[in-house]
């Protein structure tokens, strides 16, 4: 057993990469998280936008839509909560800058933005953590 500086570097290396492997593990299941709810966050985005098509733009009469058509609204307003929070639980995770997160937030408020973000962000963060 060795107890000279090459120990001390050999124990110095291991923690360094066993903190690295830690890191990419919170990162891979952060991203995970994230990419699930911009879909669906961004599919529930999709329907709020046809409802609102059908509801405004094809009926004579608001009023006359169906009353269930209301929680079309109320699920995306549920999953865009969600999003935001494993947004922000990316973000911290990946050290993002401020306008980075406020940017990817906002995504899933844009239809079709929240894919094209997911997509972005996933390249991003798997080049930047060797995912």
């Amino acid at each position: 057993m060795s107890t000279g500086p090459e120990a001390s570097t050999a124990t110095t290396s291991d923690k360094a990469t066993k903190a690295q492997a830690e890191k990419q593990k919170k990162v891979a299941s952060a991203l995970v998280r994230y990419r699930v709810l911009a879909w669906i966050t961004g599919l529930w985005l999709l329907f709020l936008t046809g409802e609102m098509v059908y509801k405004y733009l094809i009926l004579e009469n608001s009023a006359d839509a169906p009353s269930w058509l209301f929680y079309i609204g109320q699920i995306h307003g549920l999953f865009y909560m969600l999003y935001l929070v494993f947004t922000v639980d990316l973000a911290i995770k990946a050290r993002w800058k401020s306008g980075t997160t406020v940017a990817t937030a906002l995504a899933g408020t844009i239809p079709f933005l929240s894919f094209v973000f997911e997509h972005k962000r996933t390249i991003q963060v798997k080049s930047d953590y060797n995912l």
